[in-house]
């Protein structure tokens, strides 16, 4: 790239240094220290890389980091797929993080990465393809070697919390190039023969070499086809396992394993303990409440001829009862009933003296009907007269005549007409229709000699 001859400003600089760094540096992997770790809350992650005599920034933006199947801590030793960049902003070198993976085991977490997203999506980590484990499981199946530290920590654990258990081992290789598919072999024998109601896959920790065998596809396939619970158990609570994944349970660690397996069994006689003391409980609630009933009813038993003695005494009693209520409820009826006869008379007099009174106003009412007509025939013969000399028809029968226009409407005067107008002039019987010759009016009329 040209250097510019003219002065140029501090943010064209570091623009011009940016392009060239990125375009002088392909992608590149380069190893060292995390330190100054810093989770942004934008997703984007910040910290440093160095060595023992150098120190270099760098982001590693969110869409990148939030697929990193490991959490990155300070102090870890690692390697990065860095694009060299600077932040022109602030004129910061820094590195771009493309991926990342523990320094010298590059290619084993690739592959534990890409082994862990092609299974995800085959569905071997779903949740409704996972057995239930037994509750109460009789018999447990340990896959692991029977010289592993593990193995005996397990089967320590077992024999405190279930020594009743029947315990069978399945032994095979947990390390090494040979481990993988035997114990493939350990989980289909097992599957196979279904001697046991539950299956622990356990080893003790290591370094993930020593754990790879764990990470293996046969290994994963295995677990999917068993047909019986299995439990894994490998390594530490921080160690994590393709295993892990695709077996029904995954516990921290072998002894985890056998606690998960065992934990109904061990609170068992606990809950026996609480059982036993909740049906002790029940049981005397019932003799004590069973115990009171029974002296209850003894105070209440009598004599039968007592008994019906005292029926008889009762019965007599209701029978005067009765005999006083039927005697009080007459005695109150009987009073009601003088008292309506007594109203009845009182009002029968009024009702004689109302009736003359009625046939005195309807006759009053009648007589001032007949003058109310008459009044009113009388104001109505004149009105009659009136309008019956107004009427227009009577007019007309004396001579006279209504002209009306082309439009239907009443000529009242001569200069609405004009020469050759047609009109229409109706008579008391019948209609004319004629023709104005000559317009004349009435002060013309009077003009004239």
């Amino acid at each position: 790239m040209a250097i510019p001859s003219s002065v140029i400003s501090i943010s064209e600089l570091n623009h011009l240094t940016r392009q060239t760094l990125e375009q002088a540096f392909p992608l590149l992997w380069v190893t060292g220290e995390i330190s100054n770790l810093l989770r942004a809350a934008s997703g984007h992650v910040y910290f440093t890389l160095k060595d023992t005599t150098a120190q270099a920034r760098c982001i590693m933006f969110r869409t990148r980091a939030q697929i990193l199947p490991w959490r990155l801590e300070n102090g870890q030793q690692v390697e990065a797929r860095a694009l060299v960049s600077l932040y022109e902003p602030r004129g910061d070198f820094q590195l771009n993080i493309e991926a990342i993976r523990r320094a010298g085991l590059g290619r084993l977490f690739e592959e534990f990465s890409r082994l862990k997203q092609k299974l995800e999506m085959e569905g071997l980590f779903a949740v409704e393809r996972k057995i239930s484990l037994p509750r109460l499981p009789s018999r447990i199946g340990i896959i692991s070697s029977l010289h592993a530290a593990a193995l005996h920590d397990v089967l320590s654990s077992l024999n405190r919390r279930a020594p009743h258990l029947t315990i069978t081992i399945y032994p095979t290789l947990v390390q090494g190039e040979m481990a993988a598919s035997g114990i493939a072999q350990a989980i289909a024998s097992a599957t196979r023969h279904s001697r046991c109601d539950l299956l622990l896959l356990v080893r003790g920790g290591g370094s993930i070499e020593d754990l790879w065998a764990f990470n293996e596809e046969i290994v994963a396939y295995a677990i999917a086809s068993s047909t019986l619970p299995i439990i894994s158990g490998v390594g530490h609570e921080t160690d994590t396992t393709i295993a892990d994944f695709v077996a029904d349970l995954r516990a921290p660690t072998p002894t985890a394993a056998a606690e998960l397996a065992t934990q109904h069994w061990h609170d068992m006689p606990q809950k026996i303990i609480d059982l036993r003391q909740k049906l002790n409980n029940a049981i005397q609630y019932r003799l004590s409440r069973d115990q009171q009933r029974l002296d209850h009813m003894t105070l209440r038993l009598t004599h039968p001829a007592n008994t019906i003695k005292r029926r008889q005494d009762q019965v007599q009693l209701l029978g005067s009862k009765l005999n006083a209520a039927l005697a009080s409820y007459l005695h109150r009826h009987h009073d009601r009933i003088n008292r309506i006869q007594m109203h009845f008379n009182y009002l029968a007099p009024r009702i004689e003296s109302r009736q003359g009174q009625l046939a005195l106003l309807e006759q009053r009412l009648n007589a001032a009907k007949n003058r109310f007509f008459l009044q009113k025939h009388s104001a109505l013969h004149p009105l009659s007269k009136a309008l019956e000399h107004l009427n227009p028809r009577n007019t007309l029968a004396r001579g006279f005549a209504i002209v009306r226009n082309t439009q239907g409407a009443v000529v009242s005067h001569a200069d609405a007409l004009r020469s050759g107008n047609q009109i229409a002039v109706e008579l008391a019987t019948g209609h004319i229709t004629a023709k104005v010759l000559t317009v004349c009016s009435f002060e013309d009329s009077q003009s004239e000699p």
